[in-house]
């Protein structure tokens, strides 16, 4: 990606101009010089980006342009990773380099010398491509209105007689267990109509028990069996231990039990039915297992006494309905664009997928563009079917912004059918360099925009929500996940090592040498054994399902072998000490590490570009060597631990060459009590997301008049806080809170916050119902104790959504319905003792979901109660979105 490649060397060599310059003084005008000259290719390079494809002088030159950036960038990176690594020296060692170091200053001039006529030749004698650039299009697509992004399957067209087929094979039929599949070709909608079915009101109510899992073309049994397990029970360390065998008989123990339902997603062959179907029991409770496959022979021999569903292609009619709803966000198209609509959506011959492609480039390109959209469609009619839906999905790519495409293409780097958390892949968009600075927004939210914009464009699928409605998971169709690799592969982009066996690779592989990132989900350990070189590799990421522990002699293979590496996430390699030649890789941005070491050594203050640091650890306490205020692009520190912060210098103490933390800093979570000084939050002003794990009771003792929790008051733009008390060894009863500190000195604009093991007094709740910003509210097991809870007159006025975990409490009285006016949905688990819901909830227009999850009869009896309630004011109309949703577990309570 060219694109991203010199907008990323760009911003690095601005950043390392400005805050790095002593590392380069002696090459400092070269390298001005060379910036200077490579902004030349930027315009180019946007103002190319839907041109490329039907030009291949253009695609020659932007290779050329991709090939020269990446020399300069290996070039700078390697100076400054060695320049690094010689300030470090201690004098003795300089000594012993003082020649062979300017020997190495003088080369990397030359090479960037060497790199300056590269430019200036490809810019001069190559300007055929650039005035191919300068003829413009004579469009400008007009502004679209922003629509909030939708889960996948809330906008399904023409699937209603197909979803009723499948939904009364899996409620009809004899008491045995039933396998029903359904089948068709890539691109028909067999996910979007199972997770249809799946969601579907009857469906939840016969089949309370259930679980989906997407199986793939290379799937692990292991994690296959731990999702499904996750459905039904919180999963341990033992089970996470156990082999998959052992993991079958333990989801098998499980289903036994009573009725279930199992979708499996995207089976490909007749052996990954054989590796899964021991764990589900033939236990005669009308159970059942709804498969998708695009092989029908899989479907017969998973039962071959049931002939599969087979997936229509949609209408004209259902077609053309599908492509106003994608292309203008109603079924409302003017009159002058029916005939290329109508051309568009019949040459689309009833594939769902290329409809909503093609939709997005409608949406994005506004109606002026139909005429010419459906042009370009015509040169498709001719092509196979399999072919014409890939250059469907490559009209649309084409036609994306230089900035989202690199973007789209990194949804390569995950697995197939990977739901992927949004916090992780916007966090890595940014260190890769994907994201462009802006002064009026950060880059966390130009990210999510650009996730939102690739969602609207339907080139992206939302997983799930989070509670204020932004998206907190997505995942992208198999087709598009199979072409961001093909697009990959031309581009050098990254490569995928699959199926790694230590005797099928040679660390020497020639395709190493020019990618720039690798992403390994499977036999990890094998590869890193294999002592792998990749000199240019900027990216490293596994997510293999498997956590493997890493032996002490290959602690520092991976910093060896890729010492320019920018990300790191190896969440599935557990690193038995800390790899102190990580301190080594100066231009790592993105880290994630999982371990059992309970320290982070003052040498990681070195990592200067750090901007995300997650550290997952078996230790209950982390104590943060490293002087992190001097690490000026960190955005965010998460661990699973009590972590201890190294505290501020004073300004006495100060050495002159400091460089302070200036407010980049938004995550710290979680972190210790002690840890919550008035110091440290002085050097994070800006923080957003605040996770505090120990003895909480340290943060309300008074000393001098004041406590440590007045400190959280001060930071006026945190939103999220979590506040878990661990008193461990001792028993959560032990380190109850004895109360809330006033409502004033909580931070001004918190909106969401988690308390867990507080054992706080129900009369506390009046102190949260006053923080008038508050929207989500997760009380989670033991948060507050007592058998009588009445809520306060006008408090939680903005509350969305209230989570109950595991608590004593029997008597729940809210006096009317002006309680909880704005709440959305309720959820109350493991409140064994409840004697009933407040009924007045019926009453509660905003209310649209009430889950309760092993609790009592008397408290599902009483959510029916509301349920009717709800129903009767809405005059039984359950429209999408509007309507009421009850969810009891077990259903028969």
């Amino acid at each position: 990606m060219a694109d991203a490649a010199v907008e990323f060397l760009l911003e690095n060599l601005k950043q390392l101009l400005l805050y790095n310059a002593k590392l380069i003084t002696d090459i400092k005008d070269q390298v001005e010089f060379l910036y200077n000259d490579l902004t030349l290719f930027k315009a180019f390079l946007k103002d190319s980006t839907e041109k490329r494809s039907k030009h291949e002088t253009l695609k020659e030159l932007v290779k050329q342009i991709r090939n020269v950036v990446y020399e300069a960038e290996d070039a700078i990176d390697s100076f400054v990773a060695q320049a690094a690594a010689h300030k470090a020296r201690k004098p003795l060692s300089k000594a012993l380099h003082m020649f062979d170091y300017p020997a190495k200053l003088r080369n990397v001039g030359r090479e960037i010398e060497s790199i300056r006529t590269k430019v200036k030749d490809i810019y001069e004698h190559k300007k055929f491509g650039f005035e191919i650039v300068n003829v413009g299009d004579g469009s400008n697509g007009g502004t679209k209105e922003k629509k909030p992004p939708v889960v996948e399957e809330d906008n399904v067209v023409g699937f209603e007689d197909e979803a009723e087929k499948v939904i009364n094979l899996l409620t009809g039929g004899s008491d045995e267990l039933q396998v029903i599949s359904i089948v068709g070709m890539p691109g028909l909608g067999k996910t979007t109509l199972a997770k249809m079915i799946y969601r579907n009101s009857k469906i939840e109510y016969e089949f309370y028990s259930r679980a989906w899992v997407y199986v793939s073309q290379d799937y692990s049994r292991k994690e296959l069996f731990l999702n499904i397990l996750s459905n039904f029970t919180q999963l341990t360390d033992s089970m996470y231990k156990m082999n998959d065998e052992n993991l079958s008989k333990e989801l098998y123990k499980f289903l036994e039990k009573g009725k279930y339902l199992i979708v499996l997603d995207d089976v490909w062959t007749e052996e990954a039915w054989n590796d899964l179907k021991i764990a589900f029991p033939k236990n005669n409770k009308r159970s059942r297992i709804l498969i998708t496959s695009r092989i029908k022979r899989v479907a017969i021999h998973a039962n071959p006494n049931l002939e599969p569903h087979n997936l229509r292609f949609l209408t004209p009619e259902e077609s053309w309905k599908l492509l106003q709803r994608k292309a203008l966000g109603a079924e409302n198209c003017p009159e002058e664009f029916m005939r290329d609509g109508m051309h568009i959506s019949n040459e689309c011959q009833g594939l769902p997928l290329a409809i909503v492609v093609i939709g997005g480039i409608l949406l994005e390109k506004g109606t002026d563009w139909w005429e010419r959209v459906a042009r370009s469609v015509d040169a498709y009619i001719a092509m196979d079917q399999d072919k014409r839906v890939d250059n469907f999905i490559a009209l649309s790519y084409n036609h994306l912004p230089y900035h989202l495409k690199a973007c789209f293409i990194y949804f390569g780097m995950f697995p197939e059918d990977f739901e992927i958390p949004v916090w992780k892949l916007v966090r890595l968009w940014i260190a890769e360099g994907f994201i462009q600075q802006n002064q009026e927004m950060s880059w966390e939210d130009i990210a999510e925009e650009y996730l939102e914009d690739l969602v609207s464009r339907n080139l992206v699928m939302v997983g799930r929500l989070r509670s204020n409605g932004k998206i907190k998971t997505c995942r992208i169709h198999d087709m598009l996940h199979e072409f961001c690799k093909k697009e990959a592969a031309e581009e050098n982009f990254f490569q995928e090592i699959k199926r790694f066996d230590r005797g099928s690779y040679v660390s020497s592989n020639p395709a190493l040498e020019k990618y720039r990132r690798l992403c390994i989900h499977t036999r990890v350990l094998n590869y890193i054994s294999s002592k792998p070189e990749g000199p240019r590799v900027r990216s490293f990421l596994s997510f293999s399902s498997d956590e493997t522990i890493l032996p002490t002699e290959h602690n520092s293979t991976i910093p060896g072998a890729f010492k320019l590496l920018r990300v790191l996430d190896a969440r599935s390699v557990i690193f038995t000490r800390f790899p102190t030649d990580l301190t080594k890789l100066v231009h790592l941005r993105y880290i994630v590490l999982s371990s059992n070491f309970k320290m982070l050594p003052e040498a990681i203050s070195s990592l200067w570009n750090m901007q995300t640091l997650v550290v997952e650890t078996s230790s209950r306490v982390l104590d943060i060597k490293a002087d992190i205020w001097k690490m000026i692009q960190l955005r965010h520190v998460k661990t699973n631990a009590s972590t201890v912060l190294p505290g501020p210098l004073s300004r006495s103490r100060k050495s002159k060459d400091e460089v302070l933390m200036s407010g980049t800093l938004q995550t710290l979570s979680t972190v210790s009590p002690e840890s919550c000084t008035e110091e440290v939050f002085a050097r994070a002003p800006n923080l957003k997301v605040l996770g505090i794990r120990g003895q909480l009771g340290k943060l309300l003792e008074i000393k001098n008049g004041s406590m440590l929790f007045d400190s959280l008051g001060r930071l006026s733009h945190l939103e999220n806080l979590k506040l878990i008390n661990d008193v461990f060894p001792r028993p959560p009863s032990e380190g109850s809170l004895s109360r809330l500190p006033h409502p004033y000195k909580f931070p001004p604009n918190l909106r969401k916050l988690t308390l867990s093991d507080t054992l706080l007094e129900w009369k506390d709740m009046s102190t949260l119902g006053m923080l008038e910003n508050l929207e989500v509210l997760k009380l989670k097991d033991n948060a507050f104790k007592g058998e009588w809870w009445k809520t306060e007159d006008g408090g939680f006025r903005g509350l969305r959504v209230l989570h109950i975990g595991r608590t004593n409490l029997v008597t729940w009285n809210v006096a009317s319905g002006n309680h909880f006016p704005r709440l959305r949905h309720l959820f109350l688990k493991h409140c064994g003792y409840l004697a009933s819901l407040p009924l007045v909830f019926g009453d509660v227009v905003c209310l649209q979901v009430v889950d309760i999850y092993c609790t009592n009869e008397s408290v599902a009896a009483s959510a029916r109660k509301i349920e009717g309630r709800k129903m009767e004011l809405q005059g039984k109309q359950s429209g999408r979105g509007n309507g009421f949703k009850l969810s009891v577990y077990p259903p028969d309570q």
